[in-house]
């Protein structure tokens, strides 16, 4: 496929950005009038939809209508689904113990040190990781069987995360469960259904890239990139490492695929 407008695409990067950075600063604000700087993990969906929508605006006439609507609607309800569900789950909560241990050794000002090493960093997470989803928008041609794979996988992925945050929600509010591995559900096919998913989510929408193999090739950098975060970042690899001295984790960990789903091994 050829004729794919660059230009036009570099401008959109530059309003996502500012999208991006306006929704961590509005966080960033209200997370320190609040003193409470876990809101950022409201605010990482919150900022994919942001940049969803400001990039549909931004392309008008530019790229094909169907796959520019259809990468906008399934990244606003991934991101969306998303932050009302860490929303909910951080009801009541105090600070997060990942941030409060990063700002305890913050040299000087904690705010400061939390708008660097936090807010800004998330911010440019947000800007690279949704190219493929910027990158839609301009690319002329009709959706082909590649983009509705893409969607198919996209699917997948939003049920492996809802399913799985919801299983593990109804667990977790049983008192019977206190002290208990959640190993029912998806929970017994993958320890990390919600980080699966989220893999699934990226590498569709990387699809609907991929009917030019140009226009792939310069944003395949993005769901590499979340796939690293979500299995050797801050995703499985930490969770993994808070968790170890559980009793009971041992084991499940023994039965229990690491990532991909695979049915439960026998002890």
């Amino acid at each position: 496929m050829s004729g794919y407008p660059w230009a036009a695409f570099g401008e959109g990067v530059g309003l996502a950005a500012a999208a991006a950075l306006t929704v961590m600063l509005i966080t960033f604000a209200i997370a320190v009038a609040r003193g409470l700087h876990r809101i950022i993990d409201i605010a990482w969906g919150v900022g994919f939809t942001a940049v969803a929508v400001v990039s549909y605006a931004a392309s008008a006439g530019q790229g094909d209508e169907v796959r520019r609507i259809l990468v906008t609607v399934l990244t606003g309800v991934w991101g969306l689904r998303l932050a009302g569900h860490i929303a909910l789950r951080g009801r009541g909560h105090g600070e997060d113990a990942r941030y409060e241990k990063m700002l305890a050794k913050a040299p000087g000002n904690r705010n400061l040190y939390a708008l660097r090493m936090i807010y800004l960093l998330q911010g440019a997470l947000v800007l690279l990781i949704s190219l493929p989803v910027q990158a839609a928008m301009y690319l002329p041609g009709e959706v082909g069987p590649v983009a509705y794979a893409g969607c198919a996988l996209w699917l997948v992925g939003l049920f492996f995360e809802a399913v799985g945050d919801r299983q593990l929600h109804r667990f977790t509010a049983d008192p019977a469960n206190k002290g208990r591995i959640m190993d029912r559900g998806l929970w017994s096919w993958t320890r990390h259904p919600n980080y699966f998913g989220d893999f699934c989510v990226w590498w569709g929408l990387f699809l609907l890239v991929c009917d030019d193999p140009v226009v792939a090739a310069a944003t395949v950098v993005s769901p590499l990139l979340m796939s690293y975060l979500l299995i050797n970042g801050s995703g499985k690899r930490l969770l993994e490492r808070h968790m170890a001295g559980r009793p009971g984790y041992a084991e499940y960990t023994a039965r229990t695929s690491g990532f991909f789903p695979l049915p439960p091994r026998r002890s």
